[in-house]
């Protein structure tokens, strides 16, 4: 088994400084993110561009939860909140797994298939 101190150290900053950054934007800008997010995409520029390839990728996020859990119902809440919030609930969710896994890749990625 690997040392994975790294990892847990980067997921925990990560989630860390989001969290505080979006708490100085939702001060800053309310609660208006969708509106943003949205029009940005259908600008058809780049910030647009970036948005929707990070929704792909949060759809993804979200859909491998919700497998690797045999779609249960917490499964799907889990991963439809973890859609919406993004790395401020997929990191600490990979690091729960971490842990709970014991730093078993294998087992983290599929669960018990």
């Amino acid at each position: 088994m690997k040392n994975y101190n790294f990892l847990k150290g980067l997921i925990i900053i990560q989630t860390l400084s989001l969290l505080a950054y979006t708490i100085l934007a939702f001060n800053n800008e309310g609660a208006n993110l969708f509106s943003v997010f949205l029009s940005n995409i259908q600008s058809l520029n780049w910030s647009g561009q970036f948005n929707l390839d990070f929704s792909c990728y949060l759809i993804l996020s979200a859909l491998w939860i919700m497998w690797r859990n045999n779609f249960t119902l917490v499964s799907i809440i889990t991963g439809i909140i973890a859609m919406i919030m993004g790395i401020i609930v997929f990191a600490p969710y990979l690091l729960y797994l971490l842990i709970k896994e014991h730093s078993n890749l294998k087992k983290i990625l599929i669960g018990d298939r």
